[in-house]
């Protein structure tokens, strides 16, 4: 059965890789605890390899109270210094305190918007996903423009528009899987 599975060639051959593109990269996901999730590890993607990022998922969520947006938006100085000194996971403090203020700019978002999914698809044509038939790669759009613009602008940060359409990939606001993948 596997040997008759076609993939995106980005994955390679690991096997975790593998499993996140066959899994969940692309999946249409409305979960704000898993929009959340890909928020703080997007933006720590910023400047590294993605695959970093996802060797270190579990330690992420460790870190950061399983991705309870409301008890990371609570932490304090001390969580600050923590994290500083967790091995597990990307210890900048820009993006540290990014993520902080993330989980606080999330709630914000989330109270005016209802849903932050109702955010983030507010700038969706009709509000719903985009599937991409294409070959054609690209790593920004005039949509994950607006997003990242938007979101700067209330305060986000390293959420360009590259980390923005990365981040629209993972969480299946784009499906950008080739035309012959087996989990188009």
């Amino acid at each position: 059965m596997t040997a008759d599975l076609i993939r995106c060639h980005w994955p390679g051959n690991d096997p975790l890789y593998i499993k996140y593109h066959d899994e969940e990269w692309g999946k249409h996901t409305t979960d704000e605890k898993t929009l959340f999730e890909f928020l703080i590890l997007e933006s720590a993607q910023a400047g590294l390899s993605w695959i970093t990022i996802l060797r270190r998922r579990k330690n992420y969520r460790k870190a950061f109270a399983n991705f309870n947006v409301k008890k990371v938006a609570a932490f304090t100085e001390a969580d600050v210094r923590r994290l500083l000194n967790d091995e597990g996971i990307i210890r900048n403090k820009l993006k540290i305190r990014g993520a902080i203020n993330t989980a606080k700019l999330f709630l914000q978002t989330r109270e005016e918007f209802g849903t932050f999914y109702n955010y983030l698809y507010s700038f969706m044509p009709g509000g719903k996903p985009i599937v991409n038939h294409s070959h054609k790669l690209v790593a920004s759009t005039p949509i994950s423009d607006a997003i990242s613009k938007d979101m700067k602008k209330r305060g986000f940060t390293f959420f360009g528009t590259t980390i923005c359409y990365a981040f629209m990939q993972a969480v299946g606001m784009v499906n950008d899987h080739i035309p012959e993948c087996s989990f188009k």
